[in-house]
């Protein structure tokens, strides 16, 4: 069992931090938040291109580069510490996963090699829990996908919808879409709403069974993000702890300082080896990757929020303006908390997976 980042690796998540410090610095970030753009096309183009990250876990037959869901953790580490307002999470990670995982050999033949390039930005509008899935009649879905990540700048929209008395899995290009307004404007989402619109069925033995093994992969992901929007924010309160002169000391001098940051440290060490185990069953243990995915998301969602808030706090009146960054991070980090189902449907997910409930 190997935990620790391999040398290709540590070249990836180098290669990958050096690009996004040239292309997407925390002045373009605010200003694509602030625009009416879904994502900034110029960083996803080249990020997709250059580098080619949308198709590294998607296998070779289908144009990706056939690497592993490791190296795809690399990569959202590092989106997530610079808050790259692109569409990973919701095309490389959601869409390619649940069609890979559907089984549909003709499908994946067709619309993975455009989500490998970037050329098509692809969603899964991941179902929430109590909420009625779209209807198929056999010629067009009708429903309301209320909120989907990425899904106003979206080409393709995979849908799960209920058909002939079961789940099924549609592909979708239309629908109206409505951007909402939403906490972290980093990361839009919209509301699509389906009135017979056409659907390419993809077939799937277990669409039930697809879909959660797409959604455990991308705990696993979004933890990976969580984990490097952590490590920002400890790093980046550390350098002004060092700085900041108050009453004559430095802040990082007193006491309840140095215990905050102390505690804030300890919960990252944790949170960085239960997101190494969940990558690595990704790859190599998939008999255990259930109940690492409900683990991940079950600690950091919380994790990363308490880091975030004592980040802005800590950093004191400036941490609460506009200007700051600190108020970015605090955002996303509430919303990636609840992004795939609170944390008190993961605790209870995960406890399903263990055998500790009645």
């Amino acid at each position: 069992m190997r935990l620790i980042p391999s040398e290709e690796q540590r070249e990836l998540a180098a290669s990958v931090r050096a690009f996004l410090a040239d292309t997407a610095p925390m002045a373009r970030v605010r200003e694509i938040a602030e625009s009416d753009e879904p994502y900034d096309r110029d960083v996803w183009r080249r990020m997709t291109g250059e580098l080619g990250l949308a198709g590294l876990a998607i296998p070779e037959a289908y144009g990706g580069a056939g690497a592993g869901h490791a190296e795809v953790a690399v990569v959202m580490e590092e989106l997530g510490a610079a808050l790259t307002p692109a569409p990973y999470l919701a095309s490389a990670v959601l869409a390619a996963n649940v069609l890979l995982a559907a089984g549909d050999e003709q499908a994946a033949k067709d619309l993975l090699p455009g989500i490998a390039s970037g050329q098509t930005v692809a969603t899964f509008a991941v179902p929430q829990p109590g909420e009625r899935l779209p209807s198929w009649d056999g010629r067009g879905l009708t429903g309301t996908l209320p909120r989907v990540l990425d899904g106003a700048g979206a080409d393709l929209i995979i849908v799960a919808a209920e058909a002939d008395g079961a789940t099924a899995l549609f592909a979708v290009e239309g629908g109206e879409r409505t951007p909402l307004t939403t906490l972290d404007l980093t990361r839009p989402q919209a509301r699509v709403d389906l009135a017979g619109t056409p659907g390419r069925r993809v077939a799937a033995a277990d669409a039930d069974a697809a879909i959660g093994r797409a959604l455990d992969l991308a705990a696993v992901a979004l933890a990976a993000e969580q984990l490097g929007g952590m490590r920002r924010c400890l790093d980046t309160i550390v350098e002004y702890a060092k700085l900041r002169v108050q009453f004559g000391r430095y802040v990082g001098s007193f006491q309840g300082v140095k215990h905050r940051l102390a505690d804030m440290h300890c919960t990252l060490e944790q949170a960085e080896s239960i997101v190494r185990y969940a990558a690595w069953t990704a790859d190599e243990g998939p008999e255990e990757l259930p109940v690492a995915a409900a683990l991940a998301q079950a600690f950091l969602g919380p994790a990363y929020f308490r880091v975030a808030k004592d980040h802005l706090l800590l950093h004191g009146g400036i941490g609460f303006t506009w200007e700051h960054d600190a108020h970015l991070y605090y955002k996303r980090a509430k919303t990636d908390e609840l992004l795939l189902g609170a944390p008190r449907d993961h605790r209870a997910r995960l406890a399903g997976r263990l055998g500790l409930l009645p």
